[in-house]
């Protein structure tokens, strides 16, 4: 996935409810793209035929189940980031299911821009956190290789160490954002 702001994220929402369906998706139309799945079986249509960022996905669907479209994507390649948002109250099952958030409905515009929000967010930190173990190990492989002179002269080196320094910075800022908000929720 590219690195992507918020208004060029693209965003599935998934409910058999269609009234529900599609005020969700104007929840989210003036920031997102937002496409549009009345059941299981469209989601996944549009799963493999789209670049998705985000899917908000009904548990009880009857085509096919919202556990069952989650493990599909769970299953893919693809990097999407998913909330349930449902009438399910969570059991113990939501442990192992593999989804990033759970909503129990009903849900406001507020709740679903700010879930929509953070999942943008720890989708950017898990990006960068791969890019940063990335650099490392270069910088490992480096310093393995090249003597302390050698090092310290070469300004691609440089560059790779200020990059990983500024990797972490931004991965701090974007942790503190994801605890600030974790607990605001909470309180």
């Amino acid at each position: 996935m590219t690195e992507q702001t918020p208004e060029q994220a693209t965003v599935l929402v998934v409910d058999d409810e269609r009234h529900l369906a599609d005020l969700y998706t104007d929840y989210l139309a003036d920031d997102h793209e937002v496409l549009t799945a009345y059941g299981g079986e469209e989601a996944l249509d549009l799963l493999a035929n789209h670049d998705i960022d985000v899917t908000l996905l009904d548990r009880r669907m009857p085509d096919l189940s919202g556990d069952e479209v989650l493990a599909a994507i769970n299953d893919g390649d693809d990097e999407v980031r998913v909330a349930m948002v449902t009438a399910v109250n969570p059991g113990f099952d939501i442990i192992d299911m593999g989804c990033d958030e759970y909503l129990v409905k009903p849900v406001s515009r507020e709740d679903l821009q700010e879930v929509v929000a953070r999942l943008l967010k720890l989708s950017e930190y898990s990006e960068k956190h791969q890019q940063l173990t990335s650099k490392k190990l270069t910088r490992n492989v480096l310093q393995v290789e090249k003597s302390g002179p050698e090092l310290a002269e070469s300004q691609r080196y440089e560059r790779l160490t200020e990059e990983i320094a500024e990797l972490e910075s931004e991965l701090d800022d974007i942790s503190d954002d994801l605890e600030f908000e974790d607990l605001q929720r909470h309180i």
